[in-house]
């Protein structure tokens, strides 16, 4: 079981990224809204990993950290809920979102993603609120910072890619730049993040 792969990015598919790692690329397939998707190729990262191993598959899965690959394990013990349905989930909406909208039992939430249907979002908000926590923990993890400037763009867009909202805030913030544009801060806070 490879738990990590670090590496460089190689290239950028539909759905995924190659990373090559001594000579070796791995397909990785990633969801499309991970900050994954920002490094730009031949950037070194890493790659917390899901290996799945069917009959006529082996396929790795990719996420910038280890909540969004725990939630992605937890999908995948529901019944029906196979890895490309956990990834649809994944890219629907960020982790912090996702887990929000199990602990309040909104299943129309879960509904967005394609492939998901009423029934499958209701049993995934059955068997995996208890596992998630409750709803006191969300109280502020997906707030909005209020400013006007790239600096505060950059952390909104850092939680609108799952991280929480300290995380993003101390990212941003430990940039020494200034004047920088918005995608430039979030490159550069993913760098720290990693």
């Amino acid at each position: 079981m490879l738990h990590y792969i670090k590496g460089t990015i190689a290239m950028k598919f539909p759905g995924g990224v190659v990373v090559e790692n001594n000579g070796i690329g791995y397909e990785i397939y990633v969801p499309d809204n991970s900050a994954l998707y920002l490094a730009s190729p031949g950037e070194t990262i890493s790659v917390y990993t899901a290996m799945i191993v069917r009959e006529d598959d082996i396929s790795l899965y990719g996420f910038s950290d280890e909540e969004a690959i725990d939630l992605f394990r937890k999908f995948m013990t529901v019944s029906g809920v196979g890895a490309k349905a956990a990834m649809a989930l994944l890219s629907c909406m960020p982790v912090g979102e996702l887990k929000k909208a199990i602990a309040f039992e909104d299943a129309n939430a879960l509904t967005k993603a394609n492939g998901i249907g009423k029934k499958t979002a209701q049993r995934i908000v059955l068997e995996l609120k208890e596992k998630i926590g409750g709803v006191s923990e969300f109280g502020d993890a997906t707030e909005i910072v209020h400013g006007d400037n790239g600096r505060t763009e950059a952390t909104n867009g850092l939680i609108a890619l799952g991280y929480s909202k300290s995380e993003a805030v101390s990212a941003v913030a430990s940039i020494e730049e200034n004047n920088l544009s918005v995608e430039e801060y979030i490159k550069m806070a993913l760098k720290k993040l990693f």
